[in-house]
Formats: C-alpha cells, structure tokens, sequence
C-alpha cells in the first residue's frame, strides 16, 4: 500500500488471478473480505440479544462468543493486509488469521466434546496454532499452494468431525443442519476459487468477478453457518429456543 507501510510487494498472493493494479494492488480480492467484517458483526450483534446465544454453552459462557466474534472480523483486515499489498508480511497475516479461526472451532469443539473448561479450550487453541505454523514450513504443497491452506482445511474439517461427536455424545442437542451449511460454503467456495487462479478457465485478471473474492464472502457465510451451529446447542431434554431479535415482551403485572 501506499508508503509500503507493510514492506515490499513479494507478489505474495498474485496468482489468484486478479491483475495487480494501482495502490491497492487486488482491489476486488481485497474489498471482498468486508464479507468477514460483516458476519463478525453479525455474531457480535446476536450475541448482544436476549436470548441471542441460545441455551447451551455460549450461554454460560457468552465472552467465548465475543471471541468468537473478534477472530471472525479480523479474517477481514489480515486478508486485506495481503491482498492489498501481496506483501510478504500482509500473506504472514492472512494466513494467522486463518489458523485463528481454525484454532477457535477446533479448541470449542474438543472443550465441549471432552467437557472441560476455558483452560483446556486454551490450551488446545494454542496447540493447534503451533501445528497450524509448523505446517505452513512445508512450503508448496499440490492444489492447495501455500502449506497453511492444508492446516486451515484439515483444522476445520478437524473441528467438524468433534461437533459430529457432541452432537452423538447424548448430552447435546445441535441442529447439524448449520454444520452442513458450514461445510458446503467452504466447500463451493474452494471449487470456486480453484477454477478462476491464474491460468484456469475462469481467471478473468480485470474482471470485477474474482473467484478468490467468491472464496472470501462464502467463507464469512460459512463462519456464521458455524455460529449458528453453536447457539443452536441445548441439553437434551430442553425445548428448543427461538433466537428473538427483541427481549421477549412481559406480561402486565
């Protein structure tokens, strides 16, 4: 960006089609990634309802919430941070951020699979990020490029695979319908993105459609799929709670 506050453009991320121009050097790869700011602001702002956060374990803990909803904005900026520079440390952030969110549903999932509290949710989350930044020193791997890609999607196939479990744990009720969504998003998202890098038959270099911006706006849909997976989660035997976007009305007297 101007004034190469974040270093020198090293081209990181230039083979996601979009022709680099200008001062912002992605302009709709970077301008996409609002998508995340969005569906942050949309946690953070269901989070703040009566009733927003369900009746399971975000209601008892509803700072895990606003965690969640911190790391699902920041995807934005750290995104912006590469797309915008394709500078080497703006790929380093956008590639943590990834691991941040990967981390969080990993280290979420195992807490309330293994019933455990906030201190092992820690713990996990920082192991996976530690797993999450030895991976990335593999470098290229096939198809997915940049080795981080593989510990994001192992991460939150990962942190699926443990909701599948809480959700047979006989404890919990999860509507799953908000895991498949989850997963679908990312998964057209990722077939998207793969048909439009350099050189693929939808790569249109200074067309306003970008696969790699398809990528980032299902992704935020997909990050508040998962949200809505967790605030769905209630014992078994509770009835199920509406999510009121007022405080429920109270009666005369």
């Amino acid at each position: 960006m101007a004034g190469g506050w974040l270093g020198a453009d090293a081209d990181r991320g230039a083979d996601f089609c979009e022709a680099a121009t200008g001062t912002v050097r992605q302009p709709v790869n970077t301008l996409s990634n609002l998508g995340f700011v969005v569906a942050g602001l949309l946690v953070a702002r269901q989070a703040g309802r009566p009733g927003g956060l369900g009746a399971g374990t975000l209601a008892r803990r509803p700072g895990l919430a606003t965690a969640y909803a911190c790391v699902v904005v920041l995807l934005g900026p750290a995104s912006m941070a590469m797309h915008a520079t394709e500078t080497e440390l703006g790929g380093h952030l956008d590639m943590a951020s990834m691991y941040l969110i990967a981390g969080f549903a990993v280290a979420y999932a195992a807490m309330r699979h293994w019933q455990r509290g906030p201190a092992f949710l820690a713990a996990v989350y920082l192991a996976v990020l530690v797993v999450c930044e030895l991976v990335a020193l593999l470098g290229e791997v096939p198809w997915l490029g940049h080795a981080g890609n593989l510990a994001f999607g192992v991460g939150l196939a990962g942190a699926l695979w443990l909701e599948s479990r809480v959700a047979r744990g006989g404890r919990l009720v999860l509507d799953t319908r908000w895991a498949w969504a989850a997963a679908g998003s990312i998964l057209v998202a990722l077939a998207i993105w793969t048909t439009a890098k350099d050189g693929s038959a939808l790569c249109f270099p200074t067309s306003l459609y970008q696969g790699h911006g398809v990528w980032h706006l299902l992704c935020a849909v997909s990050a508040w799929c998962l949200f809505r997976l967790y605030v769905s989660e209630r014992p078994v035997g509770a009835p199920p709670r509406e999510l009121s976007p007022q405080a429920p009305a109270r009666r005369p007297g």
